[in-house]
């Protein structure tokens, strides 16, 4: 069984770095020619970010098989992704690789850079949650996963949609569940299209997932590499198989490709929009966008400057009785979830009374190596990539991240996000 693990696990074998050293050249060969890449990814790649895969040594089935249990479970929420998650972002941004397949459910291929429509995240993802009756999907910087209190297949989170009001739902995937149908197609489409289709830390035992890279291995006119430490079902069709970590493969892939790997920024996409409140009254609307406008959460708080309530609903709106002056500057301070320890960081917006730019798109992105936040400020519409008037903020090396003594510590409950706004209202 696919959710089952012999108490015992397979052997995992890692070749010596020589041997690896060699197929990596002539993965890198095949890459580099290549004209549509395919890379299918399992829990493996994970593991070196602290979270556990299924069938290894410490996976989770065979420590359930032997009775035990972890005992310091990595949150997922905090983990980094990995040299190999990087190595896919750098392929991405180069134009190699054309689409990726993923099993895991820790959306760490999401945060480290892979563009929603170049991936399939066919067993889901424990972030992104999304309407039962419209379909809307939302990205959360917590885990957006049902409690299964009654069933594993009550996929209800107790949050509903801003859009229509319908029940939300999370994206996992559970055995005996199908796959979501649209990510399937795709998977499946581009798996057909493959001249070359890499797998990359997965055991290929789950089905139907495994189908896609055992079409691909049947193809005469594709080629299937396989990097895994245990053996897989598929071997025998691997034109190419690798038993070793696939950080230590992939690290040596890009060095022959002379393509640096990326380091992990977390990037923010946050819209802040002056909008009409009716009886002559306007409103500032903060909210968390991703790159195809997908509604993604990442804030916990909201505060305008010399205002001493404090924001705390998504999406957060600011109301004011009267019309700001035109050239006003609204300084907001705003608060993170925190998982990588992000400090909070002062923005401004600047109303100009024109409704033609009254929304503002601020890129943040954040190092968690040195802690530092970079901004960069555009004026346009923040709905997916047509934005255009790109701009730095003047001073933007002089940010400094604001400190804010009167916000709270703990976080604010996941079952109020994107319920009912709360409006803090000015004089």
């Amino acid at each position: 069984m696919a959710n089952t693990a012999p108490k015992v696990a397979a052997e995992e074998r890692q070749e010596a770095p020589e041997a690896v050293d060699k197929k990596a050249e002539a993965l890198a060969r095949l890459i580099a020619k290549s004209k549509h890449l395919v890379v299918f990814t399992g829990a493996g790649i994970s593991t070196s970010a602290g979270i556990p895969d299924f069938r290894g040594p410490e996976g989770i089935w065979t420590l359930r098989a032997q009775g035990r249990q972890r005992t310091s479970p990595v949150d997922t929420l905090q983990a980094v992704p990995t040299a190999t998650h990087m190595a896919l972002v750098g392929l991405q941004r180069r134009g190699f690789l054309k689409y990726l397949i993923s099993q895991n459910c820790d959306g760490l291929h999401r945060k480290s850079g892979i563009l929603p429509d170049k991936i399939s995240e066919v067993h889901g993802n424990s972030n992104r949650e999304y309407c039962k009756d419209c379909g809307k999907e939302y990205i959360r910087d917590f885990r957006a996963v049902a409690s299964y209190e009654k069933t594993v297949h009550d996929h209800r989170t107790g949050r509903k949609c801003a859009r229509c009001g319908g029940v939300l739902l999370d994206s996992i995937v559970n055995f005996g569940e199908a796959l979501p149908a649209e990510p399937l197609q795709l998977a499946r489409d581009h798996a057909k299209k493959a001249d070359l289709f890499l797998v990359l830390g997965s055991s290929l035992t789950v089905s139907p997932a495994n189908e896609l890279p055992e079409a691909a291995g049947r193809k005469k006119n594709a080629n299937l590499a396989i990097c895994n430490l245990q053996d897989t079902p598929l071997d025998g069709l691997a034109d190419m198989r690798i038993h070793s970590r696939t950080d230590e493969l992939m690290v040596r892939v890009m060095a022959k490709l002379d393509i640096p790997i990326p380091s992990f920024i977390l990037h923010r996409r946050l819209a802040v929009q002056m909008e009409s409140a009716g009886n002559d009254r306007q409103q500032l609307r903060v909210y968390g966008v991703d790159v195809d406008g997908t509604p993604i959460t990442f804030l916990r708080s909201v505060k305008l400057e010399y205002n001493r309530r404090v924001a705390r609903t998504e999406p957060f709106i600011i109301s004011f009785r009267s019309d700001p002056n035109p050239g006003t500057e609204l300084k907001l301070e705003l608060e993170f979830m925190g998982h990588y320890g992000e400090p909070n960081l002062g923005i401004v917006y600047e109303y100009s009374g024109d409704d033609s730019d009254a929304q503002v798109l601020y890129l943040l992105e954040y190092n968690p190596q040195n802690g530092e936040w970079k901004v960069t400020k555009r004026a346009g519409s923040a709905v997916g990539n047509g934005v255009s008037g790109d701009m730095r903020i003047e001073g933007e090396a002089n940010l400094v991240p604001m400190e804010v003594d009167d916000l709270p510590n703990d976080p604010r409950p996941a079952s109020t996000a994107n319920s009912f706004p709360e409006v803090i209202v000015i004089d």
